[in-house]
Formats: structure tokens, sequence, C-alpha cells
């Protein structure tokens, strides 16, 4: 099978991640810390920090942003670790219709769903597609507003010819097996807020005051200081990043512009060559907005059919959302989100990673033809 996803990993990888099981150190420890650092620089932000995945990211951005028995602007169109993030911090989430041809949130409808009780907002650039930040971000200030920006999809994607991550007050990322930067599972929460950042690095450490990397080098600068002492200072969790993860994000990092830019190449490969068939809408990409590219989702009333179809060529294809407001747990939130509801059935995502070769994605664009030629 031609999968949807597949992460561009070779030897530099395996050398990586062998230099820290020959170090002996593999929990958190100095991979991490560089990896943050070289995070931060790449971005362009004062704070990095390194956890187990965006879905810790996310939960702590919030828990620093204080949501609870608050409203929290967000959308469907997203994986449910956004917007689960907002219940694990007792907020309420506000789903706030999409554009359609860009599947994030729409300024205009966020507008609509602000009250007094509204607390932040969630910008989910989805597929890596930049939202209109610049009017969401005003939206946040003339209403004394957070914003959170989801950058799961989005590492090396830009707005306006600045990095996405680098807009909100804070922002997540996530280094999945299936992402631009992959490091297996792990996650990165970016912040120009100092006074957030030290609180952020207690929070994924259980909310002790001195991680064990921090208490080993006390230990080789000051013999006899005590390095196994620390306090408990809040309730934290278990969400640090580990050395290996960290040795592979490293070396990803390193790539990110190269591969990124390959993503670039295959997604216009696709708009030239599927251009004539009139039965598909293809993804845009805003004249603001450099896509990441992190997947290519057409548009088709023969969604299913054509996924099907596909399989049976040896083709995986994915389908990037259900809208989450249709999952059990978020009916009773009730907002109504009619764009969503129209465009989500028609959606597909077409393989798109850095290493698919022209072949087979040639493969791909001639089983689309073939079924829509068979189709009429």
């Amino acid at each position: 099978m031609i999968p949807v996803f597949k992460p561009a990993m070779g030897q530099e990888e395996i050398e990586a991640i062998s230099q820290v099981i020959k170090s002996g150190w593999l929990g958190l420890g100095p991979k991490t810390e560089q990896f943050e650092k070289e995070f931060a620089e790449y971005l362009g932000v004062k704070y990095a920090l390194a956890l187990n995945s965006a879905t810790a990211a996310l939960h702590l951005a919030l828990m620093v942003l204080a949501v609870k028995d608050r409203e929290v602007i967000t959308t469907p169109m997203t994986f449910v670790s956004t917007n689960h993030a907002i219940l694990y911090n007792q907020g309420r989430p506000v789903f706030t219709d999409i554009e359609t041809d860009t599947l994030n949130i729409n300024p205009e409808e966020i507008k609509k769903n602000l009250t007094k009780k509204t607390k932040a907002i969630m910008a989910v650039h989805y597929g890596g597609q930049a939202c209109r930040l610049e009017e969401i971000i005003k939206l946040a200030k003339d209403n004394n507003l957070s914003v959170v920006e989801d950058c799961a999809h989005a590492c090396g994607g830009e707005y306006k010819g600045k990095k996405l991550g680098t807009f909100g007050d804070l922002a997540c990322f996530s280094f999945h097996a299936v992402k631009n930067l992959a490091t297996g599972d792990g996650g990165m929460i970016v912040t120009n807020n100092k006074e957030w950042h030290e609180r952020l690095k207690k929070l994924r450490w259980l909310g002790i005051n001195k991680d064990t990397w921090e208490r080993e080098e006390s230990e080789h600068k000051e013999r006899g200081g005590y390095s196994w002492s620390y306090n408990v200072e809040e309730l934290g969790f278990k969400y640090h990043m580990n050395d290996l993860n960290s040795a592979l994000g490293l070396v990803q990092l390193a790539k990110l512009d190269k591969m990124n830019e390959k993503r670039r190449i295959l997604a216009k490969r696709y708009d030239v060559l599927l251009k004539d068939v009139k039965e598909i809408e293809l993804p845009v990409e805003k004249e603001y907005a450099k896509s990441s590219w992190h997947n290519y989702v057409i548009k088709t009333s023969a969604r299913d059919r054509l996924n099907l179809f596909l399989a049976d060529r040896g083709i995986s294809t994915g389908v990037h959302y259900i809208p989450n407001n249709h999952y059990l747990i978020y009916q009773k939130y009730g907002e109504k989100t009619p764009a969503a509801e129209a465009v989500w059935t028609k959606l597909l995502t077409l393989p798109l990673y850095p290493d698919l070769a022209e072949d087979e994605q040639d493969s791909v664009i001639n089983g689309l033809k073939d079924f829509f030629k068979g189709a009429n």
C-alpha cells in the first residue's frame, strides 16, 4: 500500500539514537535541553519546552491561561486533542464555523460567538495552512483574550513571512510519527512569557521545581550541593520529552525546511496534474500563507466510493476530520457549524510525504482520473 503519511527517517536518525543509548542518559537530559534551544531559535521565540505530545502541550497551555468555567472559541475541524484540552481544564468549547476553502476557523464567525465568558481562541492551522492571524489577534486584543496557536500540522509553515507559532500567546506543536517533524511521539509548547515558561517547566514534571537533568548538573557544579533535594510546588503531570525523542527531533529539525520543500513540490505537482479533473476541488494556499503541507486534502462528493476504489489499487487515503461536535462527548455544547457540516463529507486526504516517489504519486493521480472517467 502507498500510505497517506510516512516519516522521512534515515541513517542520521539511527546514529543520533545510537549516541543517546551509548551515553547512558535516555530520559529528560542534555539532548532535550539542546532541542528546546534550537527549536526556539528556529522559530524566533524566547522559550520552548519539549513534551511527550501536542496533547500535553495543549492541556498545559490552557492550564496556564486558567480557562476553568470560561469559554474557549474553537474549531470542529481538528483532531480531538484540541478540544479535549479545553475539557481537561474544565472550560467550555464553543464550536465556531470554518472557511470552506482553507478549512480553518472563520474570524467572522468568531465575532458572533464572543461573550463575556470568552477567555481564549484556539487557532488551528489545518493541514499547515495559516489561519487569518491578523484578524484573530486583533479580535483577541480588542476583547482581552488569549490566543493559542495549534500548530500540530504547521511546523515550518508561515504567515506573511513569519513562522507559525510566533503569533499567539502560546503555541503547541506535534512531533507524532506522521508529522512534518517526527520523533515518534512528542510535542513542544512555545511562548515569550517567562513566568508561564517557568510554571510550564514544573507542570511537565509533576510540579517538581528541579528536573533530573538540572539536579545532575548541580551535582557536577556544586559537589555536596544536595542535588537530590527538590520541592513539589503544585500538582503537575508526567509530560516531559526524553533524550531519545529529542535526538530524533534535532536531526529532523535540521532537515525540516528541506522536507517541507519536498512536500511543496509534490503538492504543486498534484495541483498541476489534477486541475482538469472537474469532479475534484483542490486545496488552496492563500497569498498570506506558506503552508507546511502536512496534508493534501481534496473535496469530492464521491468521497466514500473513491476511498474504496483507491484502496483496491493499493492506495491509502484518509478523512481529516469528522467534525468534533459530532462526537457524543461534544454534542451537548450545541453550536451549529453549517459550513463544516456541508464540507466534511467531501474531504479525502491523499498520500503526501517527503519520500513519496513520483511513480507512486502518478499511481494516485491515475487512480483518481480512472475513477472519474469510469464514473462518467
